[in-house]
């Protein structure tokens, strides 16, 4: 039986940005997720390198990609670069992705990096990271609810 079969899937999130893409990783079996890195790009462009390396280091099994919304659901002007980096991930590196809600993702990641560190701890790479986090154990909740 595969990894996916069982729910023990490996999983990358992504929190895409123009100028920040903040990076966590997951795993299906725990239902825990946590920030790994961010990396800066150029108006949305990423240092592919940087991305790949990422990749082959953890082996995702799925890859999730916070789409950005407003708050009434509708679509931002982001949210199609979003949509067209994740498909970039599967174009490049053969990796199935998936995009999950990310509305109030980053308010809620200043507000656990704040409780764990003050406001030290709220740094640009730390927030964009635990957003990711965020949106991964959103998706998950999304599927398993409450099992997790």
């Amino acid at each position: 039986m595969s990894n996916a079969e069982n729910g023990q899937r490996t999983l990358l999130g992504f929190d895409f940005g123009t100028k920040s893409i903040g990076i966590a990783v997951g795993q299906e079996i725990t239902g825990t997720a946590r920030p790994l890195v961010a990396f800066k790009a150029n108006d949305g462009i990423p240092d592919w390198d940087l991305i790949e390396q990422q990749i082959k280091e953890w082996q995702p099994d799925l890859v999730i990609v916070g789409k950005p919304l407003n708050m009434d659901g509708t679509e931002q002007d982001i949210t199609k670069r979003a949509i067209k980096f994740a498909n970039r991930l599967t174009g490049r590196f053969n990796v199935k992705t998936e995009m999950h809600d990310e509305r109030l993702t980053t308010k809620d990641a200043k507000a656990r990096l704040f409780e764990e560190g003050g406001f030290k701890a709220l740094q640009k790479g730390a927030i964009d990271s635990a957003s990711a986090m965020v949106i991964l154990e959103g998706w998950m909740e999304s599927q398993y609810g409450a099992e997790l």
